[in-house]
């Protein structure tokens, strides 16, 4: 009797696709069958993970990066029977501060008047540790011109308007693993603190010199600790 893998619902985050993920689907593919999410079709939290929800069935593993883990987040309060693990990766249970909105709010404006080319241009060095920039700007950009303006801008809408995830973080029964880089600029480490001390059960792993983007600044480490935490 052939065994039906199990599926892994991964979740990119603002301005990344399916690359985002490709060193960890590329080498767990032969173990569980990857479902990349899409992130650009909706304006909210809410509506991205509904539509994440109806591309896969039954239960399945879900990890999510960056706005990836505020869809995940929301994922598991949609439908807590069918999460059986959750990765959050680089990503944060509180909303933004009203500084964080406005520099949001600035980044659509600028969008708006053409200016896309260079918000991406500004993203570049916060999302990445120094010593990786050269390596991964070219990377990043691509995938951002992939994804393009308009959903960029749907993405911040949803973004502002996501809920606090503070009071759901202790109603999680299943197993969760909680990842951050050391250097992380945008969803810094006590985020990740936080949910690994709320969450019942969770396991907090920090990597060294690394900053937001995990899962291509140390593909190899991400891919391990989500090796061991599918099981």
């Amino acid at each position: 009797m052939t065994r039906t893998r199990p599926t892994l619902l991964l979740v990119p985050g603002l301005l990344c696709d399916s690359e985002l993920w490709r060193h960890q689907v590329a080498a767990l593919s032969s173990e569980v069958a990857c479902v990349v999410a899409d992130v650009g079709s909706h304006d909210s939290v809410e509506a991205l993970a509904a539509a994440a929800l109806s591309t896969v069935e039954g239960p399945f593993a879900l990890a999510g990066l960056s706005m990836g883990g505020y869809v995940a987040l929301e994922i598991v309060r949609q439908a807590p029977e069918r999460v059986a693990r959750l990765a959050l990766v680089d990503t944060q249970p509180r909303p933004d501060s009203e500084e964080q909105t406005q520099r949001r709010r600035g980044f659509v404006d600028q969008v708006r008047e053409g200016g896309f080319d260079g918000v991406v241009a500004a993203l570049v060095p916060l999302t990445m540790h120094p010593d990786h920039v050269a390596a991964l700007e070219q990377e990043f950009t691509a995938m951002a011109q992939r994804v393009g303006p308009a959903v960029f801008l749907r993405q911040q809408a949803a973004i502002i308007a996501r809920p606090d995830s503070v009071p759901s973080l202790s109603a999680i029964a299943c197993p969760t693993l909680v990842v951050c880089g050391r250097e992380d600029q945008i969803t810094p480490l006590e985020g990740s603190e936080l949910m690994a001390a709320e969450i019942p059960g969770a396991r907090l792993e920090v990597l060294e010199h690394c900053g937001h983007m995990s899962s291509l600044e140390q593909p190899g480490a991400v891919t391990a600790l989500l090796r061991e935490w599918l099981g």
